[in-house]
């Protein structure tokens, strides 16, 4: 288990959360391991085998910390949530837009083109970083393809085509995904994406990454008093963060993938640190995950320049500003949503 800026994780399996005055209590075996104030964090994300007393369940309720329950494959399962803040008339306003085709078209264009952008420039620089072992690969004519498809989506109003673009060049990224892991060949050879469960050690760390970047990015839209669960890309689902999901797109390649990437190419995780049942799933073990927690943590600590705002912030804070972009777009402050692209 680790606090890392605001979030608590816990990985060790068979820990129990209590309530102990105003702090949160985790126990393994009836031994406290960790004591913390309640007011030092603002979420709790429970890995596995993690259970939690109803009484602190309704004290993080009340002071406001989310608590979600993932699987140790990282697959999420269940949120805790307090009251919702936020304006009620941004909320209908989000729900309208929803209901609407064009509206939706508008909102959805724009998260993909950042997309497919940060897409292919996670490919344009393995290709200027790794030429010389990049001889022969397929990168540039993806590179190319996914130029198209960026061009495609100018060209259409059509919600269902674009959602059709989009899996299209999800094909032509992942086609080549394999081409960027350029270390531990053997252990960490990606044929696709594959989940619920992941089937190989590559798409293990994707989904449990993606599911770190969930949580975010729902916990920044819930902050400004959006609904998480309404989307304008993917549709509604009971259970299904459909909006989350929406904005999480545009950082998937620039946060998500190069950090799996990252992680692989310097050897900071190994095969060993997985584990393969017998019905072919596979997982982390504890050792590697608190590796790449610790890894998510520090980059989301690093600093770069938010394309619209022009100033330095955190990585980490650039889900809180998205969602405050989004949500002054909704009210009619701005007149489209200014999608992050990474440069």
């Amino acid at each position: 288990m680790k606090k890392y800026l605001n979030t608590l994780f816990v990985t060790t399996q068979d820990s129990y959360l209590s309530k102990e005055g105003e702090t949160i209590v985790v126990s393994v075996e009836k031994e406290t391991r960790l004591q913390l104030p309640i007011h030092t964090i603002s979420g709790i994300v429970c890995f596995g085998r993690v259970s939690i007393s109803p009484f602190l369940m309704g004290f993080c309720a009340e002071n406001n910390v989310a608590v979600s329950f993932v699987t140790e494959y990282g697959n999420f399962l269940a949120s805790i949530q307090g009251r919702i803040s936020g304006n009620v008339l941004l909320r209908r306003e989000q729900y309208r837009r929803a209901d609407d085709s064009m509206a939706c078209v508008k909102i959805t264009r724009n998260i993909l083109i950042g997309k497919l952008v940060n897409s292919k420039a996670v490919l344009q620089r393995a290709l200027r970083d790794h030429s010389d072992k990049l001889s022969g690969s397929n990168m540039p004519s993806a590179v190319r393809k996914i130029s198209l498809s960026l061009e495609a989506l100018q060209k259409s109003d059509d919600l269902d085509v674009l959602r059709g673009i989009e899996g299209e060049t999800a094909t032509y990224y992942f086609g080549v995904f394999n081409d960027l892991i350029v270390s531990q060949k053997e252990d960490f050879r990606f044929y696709g994406r594959n989940r619920r469960p992941p089937l190989d050690n590559v798409n293990c760390l994707l989904s449990f990454v993606y599911t770190l970047l969930t949580h975010d990015v729902r916990a920044a839209l819930e902050s400004v008093g959006l609904d998480s669960c309404v989307g304008f890309l993917h549709r509604d689902r009971p259970g299904r963060h459909s909006l989350a999901l929406d904005i999480m797109e545009e950082f998937r390649p620039f946060l998500a993938d190069r950090l799996v990437l990252s992680l692989i190419n310097r050897e900071q995780v190994n095969g060993k640190g997985f584990i393969k049942s017998e019905s072919g799933a596979v997982m982390m073990e504890d050792a590697t995950r608190k590796e790449v927690l610790i890894a998510y943590q520090k980059r989301k600590q690093e600093e770069i320049e938010h394309p619209y705002l022009k100033e330095t912030v955190q990585v980490g804070l650039l889900f809180y500003i998205q969602a405050l972009l989004l949500a002054r777009y909704l009210r009619g402050d701005l007149d489209g949503y200014p999608v992050f692209i990474w440069k």
